[in-house]
């Protein structure tokens, strides 16, 4: 109901008996439901069209073979990931056009889906479905986690006693140099600060006075300490 007041058509329907065979199915569901919902609609329908119906799901960490009861029913599957993200609705659409979707599943689903998908703005690419999960996690790191590290940022300079308005304008000012940075250098080259000098001293210090703060978060400053140094020697995290 949500959904059809924010798009402003459709028609919300209360269970699977009331859907009709359609040529193009989307599974909008949480993730740990798109294998029950896939079983559930195969239960209901049979296809009555005669080219095979698409169904396709957009989780960034599932595999198009999720819904295989759907492809036991005839049915060719995909899963389309839009890397955007989804905090706002009202943004999130404004912002769709150009927006990267990982696409994979059964070759016609995707040959069918990915003209559909650059007529809404969107630049399809192909993703491994056996890296999937490797995948999604990237895409993690680069947004989930970037806002955790904002939040524990914000966290420390309250607790240094920075007041909040000031603390908002730094947090903002440094995420927008640290974005533009990578855009235009990449990683390697755009990190600075201590771990990058190969200060070891000011590493040790300030990671034992962010554990006396925070625990977890001391154990974190250390880790991603060293792999800031690696990435700035070697141009990698990952070590030998």
């Amino acid at each position: 109901e949500a959904a059809v007041r924010f798009c402003g058509a459709g028609r919300p329907l209360q269970n699977f008996h009331d859907l009709r065979p359609a040529d193009l199915w989307l599974l909008t569901v949480p993730d740990t439901r798109i294998s029950q919902v896939a079983t559930d609609i195969a239960r209901m329908l049979t296809p009555e069209l005669e080219t095979a119906p698409v169904a396709f799901h957009c989780s960034g960490f599932l595999p198009a073979s999720e819904m295989a009861p759907l492809r036991a029913s005839g049915f060719q599957l995909a899963s389309v990931h839009p890397v955007l993200s989804f905090a706002d609705a009202k943004s999130a659409v404004k912002r769709f056009p150009g927006t990267r979707c990982g696409v994979e599943g059964d070759a016609p689903a995707v040959s069918r889906l990915q003209p559909l998908l650059a007529a809404i703005g969107a630049r399809p690419f192909l993703v491994r479905s056996e890296t999937k999960g490797l995948y999604h996690a990237a895409a993690v790191f680069s947004n989930n986690f970037t806002t955790v590290l904002q939040a524990l940022a914000r966290e420390a300079w309250a607790e240094a006693g920075v007041p909040e308005e000031v603390a908002r304008d730094l947090n903002a000012s440094l995420l927008t140099a640290t974005v533009d940075n990578i855009a235009a250098l990449g990683p390697q080259q755009a990190l600075t600060g201590p771990a990058a000098r190969g200060d070891r001293a000011v590493v040790n210090a300030q990671g034992s006075e962010v554990a006396r703060w925070h625990p977890a978060a001391g154990q974190l400053y250390r880790e991603l300490s060293d792999m800031a140094q690696r990435l700035k020697r070697q141009g990698r995290t990952l070590g030998p």
